[in-house]
């Protein structure tokens, strides 16, 4: 039995994994829930899962969760999140927390878990260098829930002594990649994304590109490659999940049904694979693949991120602050769309890069740009 801590239990990763949790209850255990502030949903997921320990973020509502569970171990706050990544009782912590706020809890679980499965970008977009050398030295297995870094990873099992010419990152494209990007996208029309159901901000960010942007440095730390060997190629069948072409000129490609279930599972079970009730995918029904290049140009987020990595660390902090800010303004209806892109570039352009030797100066700089980003919006 895996016992498995669920950082980010009702958002849309936390509740597919504990749907597979609850599919294969000989083989895991969901002892940790750690919700924001959907008290409801996770007073059924207590019900459901019997957890021994649950965060939530506000006092009032650990103080209900206390009296409703008496025999609950319940954290809150600034403190009870420190507290609660600390833990060290669970096999696979799930990182899915949103935003840079995932950053210091993910650090803590890499150190007191052997195996953290990773559903938030910003982790590696922030702290990439101090992630991977932690995990290093911790012996920790870091994977991935991500659907194209999970294909990267298939990808690569047993070509561990074969060198790769480029990694191939497929992208949906979001719902504008055939349209005219202007000022009068509404908010509806960002999040109407055609092929997955996610998040407000992660749909934002995959409507603007940033999304993928966030993934290229993903893989660029994940995979110890280069930028340039890179490449981001748009498939809006989303069928293939991601791609590696090898020195030989080899491709192999990972390619299965529309459904975050199955790199999840693969994570938590890594590296057996879980049978599942997903629908097969037919290859006679697909008949056609088809692949198109992103417009750099128009999508302005994606380059501004191959721009970050060659900048260095702490412009990657200034993109990804930069980003949540406009994200938020957008959807709060404050800023036009085009000007998500537009307080990025300007944050960019007015960082001098630094070096960033800890978690803490990281959350530093990220404040600091997060209040300059405001007063450029």
């Amino acid at each position: 039995m895996k016992n498995v801590a669920v950082f980010g239990s009702t958002g849309s990763i936390g509740t597919t994994t504990l749907r597979i949790i609850q599919e294969n209850p000989q083989i895991f255990y969901a002892n940790t829930l750690v919700a924001g502030k959907n008290i409801s949903k996770l007073i059924d997921q207590i019900k459901i899962f019997n957890p021994k320990h649950v965060y939530i973020i506000s006092k009032e509502n650990a103080t209900v969760l206390k009296e409703m569970f008496p025999n609950l171990d319940v954290y809150y706050g600034e403190e009870g999140m420190k507290e609660i990544s600390k833990l060290d009782d669970s096999d696979i912590a799930v990182s899915a927390l949103v935003g840079i706020a995932g950053l210091e809890p993910t650090y803590n679980m890499i150190k007191n878990t052997k195996r953290v499965a990773l559903a938030n970008k910003e982790v590696l977009v922030t702290a990439g260098e101090i992630i991977i050398n932690l995990a290093k030295k911790c012996n920790t297995q870091l994977l991935t829930v991500d659907s194209e870094h999970s294909a990267i990873m298939q990808c690569l099992n047993g070509e561990e002594n074969n060198p790769i010419d480029k990694i191939l990152l497929t992208a949906s494209g979001g719902p504008f990649f055939d349209k005219k990007i202007t000022d009068d996208i509404t908010v509806e029309q960002a999040l109407n994304h055609p092929t997955w159901n996610m998040g407000l901000k992660v749909t934002i960010d995959s409507s603007t590109m940033m999304n993928k942007g966030f993934e290229v440095i993903e893989a660029h730390w994940l995979f110890n490659t280069p930028p340039e060997k890179i490449e981001v190629v748009v498939h809006r069948q989303s069928l293939v999940h991601s791609m590696v072409q090898f020195v030989d000129g080899t491709i192999m490609a990972n390619i299965g049904p529309k459904d975050m279930q199955l790199p999840i599972a693969y994570a938590l079970n890594y590296p057996n694979r879980l049978e599942n009730n997903v629908e097969k995918l037919d290859l006679f029904k697909v008949k056609n693949l088809c692949f198109e290049k992103p417009d750099l140009n128009k999508f302005k987020c994606l380059k501004l991120a191959f721009d970050a990595i060659k900048m260095g660390n702490s412009a990657q902090v200034v993109l990804n602050a930069a980003n949540e800010v406009a994200v938020a303004e957008f959807l709060e209806g404050k800023i036009k769309y085009t000007d998500i892109a537009n307080c990025i570039e300007e944050a960019l352009q007015n960082h001098k890069p630094v070096n960033l030797n800890s978690i803490e100066e990281i959350l530093n700089l990220d404040a600091e740009v997060k209040r300059a980003s405001r007063s450029i919006l």
